[in-house]
C-alpha cells in the first residue's frame, strides 16, 4: 500500500511541477514585456483625472496585468499616490495586483479550470473597484501618512531597444522564478504528498461542502500565515480532488495572497492603523465571500 501510494504521489509531483515551472517562466516573460512597453508614468496618467468608477475599473485592471512581487505593488502604489491618482483607483489597484496576475489566473486555469477561474476573476475584480470606492467615500484617503520613498527592486536599465527590453524581460523572468520556485516545488510536494496519502474521507469532513464554517476558517487561516498562490494552488487541486469545497480552496488562496506579511509591514509605512486594518478586513470580506459564492455556483 506504501509503495503505491507513495508512486501515486511521485506521478502527481513530477506532473503538476513541470507544468507549473514552463507556465510560470512563459507568463513572467510576457508580464515583463508588459512592463517594458508601458511606463509607469503612462499609468499613472492614465489613471489620473478619471471618472471615480472607471478610475476604479482601471486600477484593477491594471492590478490584475502586474507581478505580484510587493517590492513593485507597494512602489508603484506610493507613486501612484504621489502622482495624484484617485485613491479608489489605487486601492482597486493594490487588492487586485496580488490576486489577479496573470501569473495566477494561469495556474488557476491550469489546476482549476475554467469555471473557477472565471468565478474567481469576476468575483475578485469587482469587489476590488466596489472596495476601493467605499475606502474613498468612507473618508479613508486621510489615512494615508506622508510619503515615504521606497526603492523599487525592478528599477535598472533604461536601454529601450527591442533587444534590451527582451533581455530585461528574460532576466525579470529567471530572477523571479529563482526567487519563487521553492514555493511553487513546495506546493507541488505538499499537493503530491496530499494525493497520495491523505484519506479522502478525513479531506470531506473537515473542509467539505458540508461544513459551513470550512470557509470563513480557511480564510482565517490564510490572512496571517500568507500561503504564496503559487504554493496553495497545487494543495489546493489535491485537496479538491480529495474532497475539500472549492470555496475553501479560495478563500485560503485569497487570504494568503491578499496579505503577505511583506506587503503589510511595507503598508505599515504607508497606512495609518485605521486603513491598515480596514485593508485585513477587506481581504478577509472578499476571501469569504468568493468562496462563499463559488461553493453556492458549484452546488447548482
Amino acid at each position: 500500500m506504501f509503495w503505491n501510494n507513495l508512486a501515486v504521489a511521485v506521478d502527481f509531483f513530477v506532473e503538476i511541477a513541470l507544468e507549473l515551472v514552463f507556465l510560470f517562466l512563459g507568463v513572467t516573460f510576457l508580464v515583463g514585456l508588459i512592463q517594458e512597453y508601458v511606463p509607469d508614468e503612462t499609468v499613472k496618467k492614465i489613471l489620473g483625472g478619471r471618472h471615480r468608477l472607471l478610475g476604479g475599473v482601471l486600477g484593477a485592471g491594471f492590478g490584475s496585468l502586474t507581478p505580484f512581487c510587493s517590492c513593485s505593488t507597494i512602489p508603484l502604489l506610493l507613486g501612484m499616490l504621489n502622482a495624484g491618482v484617485p485613491f479608489a483607483a489605487a486601492m482597486a489597484f493594490l487588492l487586485s495586483s496580488p490576486l489577479l496576475n496573470p501569473v495566477i489566473i494561469s495556474l488557476f486555469i491550469l489546476l482549476m479550470g475554467w469555471k473557477v477561474t472565471a468565478l474567481y476573476f469576476a468575483a475578485t475584480f469587482v469587489a476590488s473597484v466596489v472596495i476601493g470606492l467605499l475606502l474613498e467615500s468612507s473618508g479613508f484617503a486621510t489615512q494615508v501618512k506622508p510619503m515615504v520613498a521606497i526603492r523599487s527592486c525592478c528599477d535598472g536599465e533604461i536601454a529601450a531597444d527591442a533587444r534590451s527590453r527582451i533581455r530585461r524581460s528574460a532576466s525579470f523572468a529567471f530572477t523571479l522564478f529563482r526567487q519563487l520556485v521553492p514555493y511553487l516545488l513546495l506546493g507541488a510536494g505538499i499537493g503530491a504528498f496530499i494525493h497520495g496519502f491523505v484519506p479522502q474521507e478525513l479531506i470531506s469532513r473537515i473542509a467539505g461542502p458540508d461544513n459551513p464554517i470550512a470557509v470563513p476558517v480557511a480564510a482565517i487561516i490564510g490572512v496571517p500565515i500568507y500561503i504564496r498562490a503559487e504554493t496553495i494552488l497545487p494543495i489546493g487541486l489535491a485537496l479538491t480532488q480529495k474532497g475539500m469545497s472549492v470555496g475553501a480552496v479560495l478563500a485560503l488562496v485569497i487570504g494568503g495572497a491578499g496579505a503577505s506579511i511583506p506587503e503589510l509591514t511595507l503598508l505599515s509605512a504607508i497606512f495609518e492603523k485605521r486603513l491598515l486594518a480596514a485593508f485585513l478586513l477587506t481581504i478577509f470580506s472578499i476571501a469569504v465571500g468568493v468562496g462563499f459564492l463559488a461553493n453556492f455556483v458549484a452546488a447548482i
